[in-house]
């Protein structure tokens, strides 16, 4: 479930900080970066587990700072795949049943991967398993809350890196009378997790109502 990662960064340390241990600050300055962070292909940062170099720190023209080159190890949330993990229900949609691991909320159990038969309760929002018995069906809750087992079957890493405007536009010249302000973004769009896992359900909590 955690993994440790060797990076490279160059680390700014500004001159305020010139009087602390440069280990101490360096360690500072990465955990602002990175800590809670999702880098691409990575995982979820933690926190800084060691460094195991500091080359040598330069400063350049107009700016008083310092700049390290440092190799360091990081504590990264990265699952493999076919890990079996236990977490909270957080909420469920039609697209299926959000988890929750207290530090991690982007986890996925669609549909299909529910115990079947699974269907979604409108009323209650909630999915429900229609389990068999001797006795007939029983529907068994999925609640908010709820702990289960799960398996990671995938991940899904997006790039969420801000880009530059469109230059469609601007290639073609403005007639009489067109407006040369940009588009209105829609603020509608819903915003994609840069990091999320996606499960296959285990174990089901069993609430029968």
């Amino acid at each position: 479930m955690f993994v440790l990662v060797e990076m490279v960064d160059t680390v700014r340390i500004p001159p305020w900080n010139f009087h602390r241990q440069l280990n101490e600050a360096v360690a500072e300055e990465l955990n602002k970066k990175l800590a809670n962070k999702v880098v691409y292909n990575v995982g979820l940062c933690i926190c800084l587990y060691d460094i195991t170099k500091l080359e040598d720190s330069y400063i350049f023209p107009g700016d008083g700072a310092s700049h390290t080159k440092v190799h360091f190890r990081y504590v990264v949330f990265h699952p493999f795949l076919d890990e079996i993990l236990i977490g909270k229900i957080k909420y469920c949609s039609q697209e299926g049943v959000y988890v929750t691991m207290g530090f991690f909320d982007d986890i996925l159990i669609p549909p299909e991967s529910l115990q079947q038969p699974a269907k979604f309760d409108e009323a209650e929002q909630v999915w429900l398993w229609e389990y068999e018995t001797d006795e007939g069906a029983h529907d068994l809750y999925m609640d908010q809350g709820e702990e289960i087992r799960f398996r990671v079957t995938d991940e899904v890493f997006v790039d969420t890196s801000p880009t530059g405007p469109a230059t469609a536009a601007s290639d073609t010249a403005a007639q009489p009378g067109q407006s040369t302000a940009p588009p209105k973004e829609d603020g509608g769009e819903k915003k994609e997790a840069p990091y999320t896992l996606i499960l296959v359900l285990l174990t089901d909590p069993r609430q029968q109502r």
